[in-house]
């Protein structure tokens, strides 16, 4: 697992751009999960990285869209007003149109609260992406963990796998609905039913010992930040392996609105 083989991801950065957009079409792809394709100008959206984000901008409960202003390269926000954002992985953009997806877990965000009656015409703020960071180069295979709200990355990670490389994935959900979700066809995918820490799943996979795993490995993970804490330790503490060969990134933290994702996902250990 660590041969002095360095694995490195190139770093780009692209002019900033707040866009507003409109909502085209609406299309369920789970029980659980909706794609929604806005409509707008798009010209010079760009996003090389799958794990790229944009911020998106909701309307309130009252049905009205606050978007800040951007000077320079710079968000600019009104300091007496309230926005409502969150950031999603960008898919299938064109000139003219920006696919997202949302996982529906009712009114309990104003994300999903959104989503759930969205339509044609319904107005959306989309900003960025401001910057992309590159799938890795030099691994001799990739190890891709995601829950649902990370399955939009994972589509796109497996795209980017170059030819030939070995990768597997695992799923970490709560019902087995999500396995509908469209994915690039013939990726090796192993839907794990769990709502507990995905550690023990990870750590069975013998990355240490594993014929399947040997050589330098590249392993992302996205998902609920205090789930991953266990699995970022086990990589970087007790296999020793370095930054550049492991990233886990906590897509949203369980019982806190607006998480920033960011942030370390264990503040009392934040060294990534």
């Amino acid at each position: 697992m660590v041969d002095g083989v360095t694995v490195t991801r190139t770093r780009t950065r692209h002019p900033f751009a707040i866009r507003h957009l409109t909502v085209e079409a609406v299309t369920p792809l789970t029980e659980t999960m909706v794609r929604i394709t806005l409509t707008g100008d798009l010209s010079g959206f760009t996003s090389t990285g799958p794990a790229d984000h944009v911020k998106v901008f909701f309307p309130d409960g009252a049905g009205v869209l606050r978007a800040p202003q951007l000077e320079g390269d710079r968000i600019v926000r009104d300091p007496d007003a309230t926005y409502i954002s969150r950031d999603y992985t960008p898919l299938n953009w064109t000139e003219t149109s920006l696919d997202l997806d949302f996982v529906l877990h009712g009114d309990t965000g104003p994300a999903s609260a959104w989503a759930a009656r969205a339509g044609a015409g319904d107005p959306l703020v989309v900003a960025g992406p401001r910057g992309s960071k590159s799938a890795p180069e030099g691994a001799d295979w990739w190890l891709l963990c995601a829950d649902a709200t990370a399955l939009p990355s994972l589509g796109r990670w497996l795209a980017d796998a170059p030819a030939g490389l070995p990768v597997r994935a695992l799923v970490f959900a709560d019902t087995d609905t999500l396995a509908d979700y469209p994915l690039p066809e013939g990726a090796d995918v192993d839907w794990v039913l769990t709502t507990d820490d995905p550690e023990p799943v990870v750590r069975a996979l013998d990355l240490d010992s594993s014929p399947d795993f040997a050589g330098t490995g590249f392993i992302w993970a996205a998902g609920e930040a205090t789930s991953l804490i266990g699995v970022r330790r086990y990589l970087r503490r007790e296999l020793g392996l370095p930054g550049g060969q492991v990233a886990v990134d906590g897509y949203w933290r369980r019982g806190e609105a607006d998480a920033d994702h960011h942030a370390p996902i264990d503040p009392s250990d934040p060294e990534e």
